[in-house]
């Protein structure tokens, strides 16, 4: 069945979007639609898979325990290996924040 990721977008954003576009026992792909939300001020995600993530539409500001910090753009990807503590710091206000995750083993 074909789709399109920029479509079907719900009209109500007050809450962040997660759709699970595909998954088996090795692979998750989510689209995850942000905006202007962020992670919860304290505690970090610690992820039992790895993460790889493409900022299609938007900006936001990735934070790690070890104090790195990464601004995507759209067109930006970053891998997020197992077990390393992040988080949203940002995603940009007013504006919708699209993101492909795809989560593996």
């Amino acid at each position: 069945m074909q789709k399109n990721i920029f479509q079907d977008i719900p009209m109500d954003l007050s809450e962040e979007v997660f759709e699970t576009l595909l998954q088996n026992e090795n692979i998750r792909i989510e689209r995850i639609i942000s905006y202007g939300q962020s992670s919860p001020a304290e505690g970090w995600y610690d992820q039992e898979e790895s993460e790889w993530i493409l900022l299609l539409e938007g900006e936001a500001l990735l934070a790690f325990e070890d104090r790195v910090e990464v601004h995507l753009h759209a067109g930006d990807y970053y891998n997020i290996p197992a077990h390393t503590k992040h988080k949203v710091v940002w995603t940009k206000e007013n504006t919708k924040t699209i993101w492909l995750a795809i989560f593996y083993n």
